[in-house]
């Protein structure tokens, strides 16, 4: 089983508040980052100016990172003094400025040395969800510091990347493709499709991903074994994509003896979509099973007032449109792998249900974010491992998937323990 670590991908990261005199032109034109003498652990102290390839990328919560493959110039500032300690800065050229520029003074520089590759320069918002994100990957402190704080990776290994840390590696185009290949043969017998190089339901996956996982325990400990089963689930589904993938590529893509572009730019965007698509089904499957071993009543994929209604409605559709059943025994869950804009989608499901309850495996959103999901009465679900990615004053207002179930219970009483064992999904 191939678990990945953050070793894995790098030596070390660090991050750091700009200044005004890094990334403002109005203050000053020096095109250079300060206070981060420390990363020569990484990038050496050589005797002469040296270029090394540096990607500036511009981080946003709601958009697609902003990147720019350059380079930059680490040199030693006080070269030729003899009375002073070196001190090493990196300088950015100015095709630069238009990551660099984008930042303000007090917002986030996150400088990180690749196992291989360039050199990553990550700007972000303060109190960004992305930023509180990265500082979680990476075990780094929220602080003002505007001189470099740093972990080397090769000494302690860093974070092991589960789901979670997956996801916000994603965020930043770090593919990590995590795989259980002593399974790979279990899965082909197991399934007729994968013989034929087909994917099978997302609901035999799920079941065949929760069986492997032979250590959850739903009613025990949901809220892991939810992680449990997704983070298995996806390592499974990599490794059927990586089989499915490589024969497709032993195959090529000619056409008439020609390679055909084409051809593999639609294969490989296939691959992604399905990627993206089959996570948020994985979710509602688990989730489904989940309520069953706890003998909780509800209707997936409800229809409510609108075309689209909830992932999971409490107790039913025939209580919720029953105009005499309280409005307050009903509730509803929606499930997101991450949230990001899309929560506020959720306000347009079930008019009669208030607070609405949304479940997502995403770390370390906003306190921005989370503040207006709780104006707007939007409850957020997070699995306990996850809470310790958001700020203290967050995890006050955040439930657990246990807590949601025992509020299933106390809000729809009547309607608990009416589902028989043959019911279960397993």
């Amino acid at each position: 089983m191939n678990k990945g670590a953050l070793s894995d991908y790098f030596h070390g990261v660090g991050t750091k508040i700009l200044k005004g005199t890094e990334i403002d032109p109005t203050v000053s034109n020096g095109h250079e980052f300060q206070g981060i003498d420390v990363f020569r652990a990484f990038l050496g102290t050589p005797a002469e100016k040296t270029s090394i390839p540096v990607t500036y990328v511009w981080l946003e919560d709601d958009a697609e990172p902003s990147a720019l493959p350059l380079h930059g110039t680490w040199y030693d500032s006080r070269r030729g003094k003899s009375h002073r300690n070196a001190e090493y800065r990196l300088y950015y050229p100015a095709a630069a400025e238009e990551v660099a520029y984008r930042a303000k003074p007090g917002d986030r520089l996150f400088l990180c040395k690749p196992k291989d590759g360039p050199v990553l320069a990550l700007f972000c918002k303060r109190q960004s969800s992305i930023e509180r994100q990265l500082l979680w990957l990476f075990g780094l402190q929220d602080s003002e510091n505007t001189d470099l704080q740093q972990i080397d990776l090769r000494e302690g290994g860093g974070r092991f990347l589960d789901i979670a840390a997956r996801h916000v590696l994603e965020l930043i185009n770090v593919e990590v493709v995590v795989t259980e290949d002593g399974l790979l043969e279990k899965l082909l017998n197991h399934f007729k499709e994968a013989r034929e190089n087909s994917f099978p339901s997302t609901v035999k996956f799920s079941h065949f991903a929760r069986r492997m996982a032979a250590d959850a325990d739903p009613v025990a400990d949901p809220d892991s074994s939810l992680l449990r089963w997704m983070d298995l689930e996806e390592r499974l589904f990599m490794t059927l994509e990586k089989y499915f993938v490589g024969q497709r590529l032993q195959r090529g893509f000619m056409v008439q003896g020609q390679p055909d572009v084409d051809a593999f730019l639609a294969y490989s965007l296939s691959v992604h979509n399905r990627r993206k698509s089959r996570a948020g089904w994985a979710l509602c499957n688990h989730i489904e099973a989940l309520l069953r071993a706890h003998n909780i009543v509800f209707k997936r994929e409800a229809r409510t007032e609108k075309r689209n209604g909830p992932d999971f409605l409490f107790p039913g559709e025939a209580e919720y449109h029953d105009a005499s059943f309280p409005d307050a025994q009903l509730m509803m869950l929606a499930a997101k792998t991450s949230c990001k804009d899309r929560w506020r989608q959720v306000l347009a499901e079930a008019d009669r249900i208030s607070p609405k309850h949304l479940l997502t495996l995403e770390p370390g959103i906003s306190l921005a974010q989370t503040s207006e999901m709780r104006r707007s009465n939007v409850h957020l679900v997070v699995p306990q491992p996850l809470h310790e990615s958001y700020l203290p004053q967050q995890q006050d207002q955040i439930t657990t998937v246990a807590g949601f179930v025992e509020l299933l219970r106390g809000t729809t009483n009547l309607y608990v323990g009416q589902i028989t064992r043959s019911n279960h999904i397993s």
